[in-house]
């Protein structure tokens, strides 16, 4: 079904694009939710599309509040596994991204597009019968991304914003909340998941009132459906979700 949806959302751009509807959506869409929204309908797995819309592949909800969190936190230090349009709103809000990618041909597509205070690393998954991290997306069973989950451990340092939107996501999140700077957030995607929403409260459980979540729920860029997408912010002296 999402392939099909992709096929037909790109289809139907070719004619609105051609009627100049496409051109109109796109420049009222900085004044416009609802323009914004339409307009990134037909920009499903478009990178430049969504770049143009100036929007992450989050929850608009979510993606407000973590621009309000970099306007107050000028240079802000971001890692993220998972690249995309979110790298490129990222890059013109934060200080540097450093974004590890398990794709390489997504990540040759990316690259030319990326301004210089970004980092991107491929680290693919290794095929093995007995993968110590897997993920449970489906077609990926054999698939070790062990390295993958371990690159945050190749950059130096505290981390203010860290967006967990790529694959094994569950180890992700066990990495990232122990490379938080204090007061720093977590962009946890596609927290409709059951597995991701016990991931994310085993990970409350065990930090107590270190660590604390908001729920997001409503449209998101590119999608016909309302999401989720999770915001867990570290307590510290810029703590607080914004």
């Amino acid at each position: 079904m999402k392939g099909l949806y992709v096929r037909s959302a790109r289809a139907a751009a070719v004619p609105l694009r051609a009627a100049g509807v496409l051109d109109r959506l796109e420049r009222r869409a900085p004044r416009s939710r609802a323009a914004t929204w339409a307009a990134s309908l037909l920009a499903i797995h478009d990178v430049d599309g969504l770049h143009r819309l100036d929007v992450p592949w989050w929850t608009f909800d979510s993606a407000d509040r973590v621009a309000r969190w970099l306007r107050e936190h000028p240079g802000a230090r971001v890692f993220e596994w998972g690249s995309g349009a979110s790298t490129l709103w990222l890059a013109a809000r934060a200080g540097e991204v450093h974004s590890v990618e398990h794709h390489a041909g997504w990540a040759e597509v990316l690259a030319p597009r990326l301004p210089r205070n970004v980092e991107l690393r491929v680290v693919e998954p290794v095929a093995t019968a007995a993968p110590a991290v897997p993920s449970a997306k489906r077609g990926h069973a054999g698939l070790d991304f062990a390295g993958y989950v371990a690159a945050i451990d190749d950059v130096p340092g505290r981390f203010d914003v860290v967006v967990i939107d790529g694959r094994a996501r569950e180890a992700c999140l066990a990495r990232a909340v122990d490379r938080l700077a204090p007061g720093g957030l977590v962009v946890f995607d596609n927290v409709d998941r059951r597995r991701y929403v016990a991931a994310i409260e085993r990970t409350l459980a065990g930090a107590g009132d270190r660590l604390a979540v908001t729920m997001t729920r409503g449209l998101t860029p590119a999608l016909p459906y309302p999401t989720r997408t999770a915001l867990l912010h570290a307590a510290g002296a810029a703590s607080g979700v914004p």
